[in-house]
């Protein structure tokens, strides 16, 4: 192999160089993957959570109560 050809590990140190030097920092991230079957059990199992309605706990109640006590307040 020629000397003068490039290597992806050069290409690639230079990269990260350029980079660094405008302010940037490198990030390696964990993220969840869509294609597997589990995360799409999971999405549907929130889906369930999130559209069924909420326990009142008496808190409606609560802040309706609040609300109207908020008469003369000035942002």
């Amino acid at each position: 192999m020629p000397t003068s050809r490039k290597t992806v590990r050069d290409t690639t140190r230079r990269y990260r160089e350029r980079m660094r030097a405008q302010g940037f920092r490198q990030v390696n991230l964990w993220l969840p993957d869509t294609r597997s079957p589990a995360f799409a059990k999971e999405c549907k199992r929130q889906s369930r959570l999130a559209s069924q309605p909420d326990k009142d706990d008496g808190i409606t109640g609560l802040l309706d109560d609040a609300l109207h006590e908020i008469d003369g307040w000035v942002q």
